[in-house]
């Protein structure tokens, strides 16, 4: 009988504690998020987001690979994720039977930075996660290569 006493406080103080670990802050604070990280720099790697143009991404890939770099790698986080596979999509289809995809997905912890409105309240922090998709596209033959 103690212990079923006992489960409704533990289940209490539970929801107490989700309460007071609010994932997204109240007015008293504003929230900045921080960039993510980046995975590798390089030329051949590609950062694809929402806000910019996609035939100014599907260009820059496609001088990429015209140029003769050997492989490019697309990044893309939360809602670009669906513009990146279209990307990856699309140059498999310009450069038809000479590419191939290799694909990773996985989760980022994205952290964003709590700024008091007010002196008396100190500053904080909270992480989230989002989804995330890493493409390789690769050249498996050169076009041109195949003629006599």
């Amino acid at each position: 009988m103690a212990d079923v006493m006992a489960d409704p406080n533990s289940l209490q103080k539970k929801e107490e504690t989700k309460k007071k670990q609010k994932r997204y802050p109240n007015k008293n604070y504003a929230l900045k998020k921080r960039l993510p990280p980046r995975p590798v720099n390089g030329d051949n790697v590609l950062f694809i987001t929402k806000k910019t143009n996609f035939k100014a991404q599907l260009d820059k890939c496609c001088d990429l690979l015209t140029r003769g770099e050997k492989e490019i790698i697309l990044h893309g986080l939360g809602a670009a994720i669906q513009r990146c596979c279209n990307l990856a999509l699309q140059l498999e289809i310009l450069f038809s039977g000479t590419c191939q995809i290799e694909v990773n997905t996985g989760s980022v912890d994205l952290v964003d930075d709590l700024e008091p409105l007010t002196d008396e309240l100190d500053f904080g922090s909270q992480i989230r996660h989002s989804s995330s998709i890493h493409i390789r596209i690769f050249r498996t033959a050169m076009l041109g290569s195949n003629q006599n």
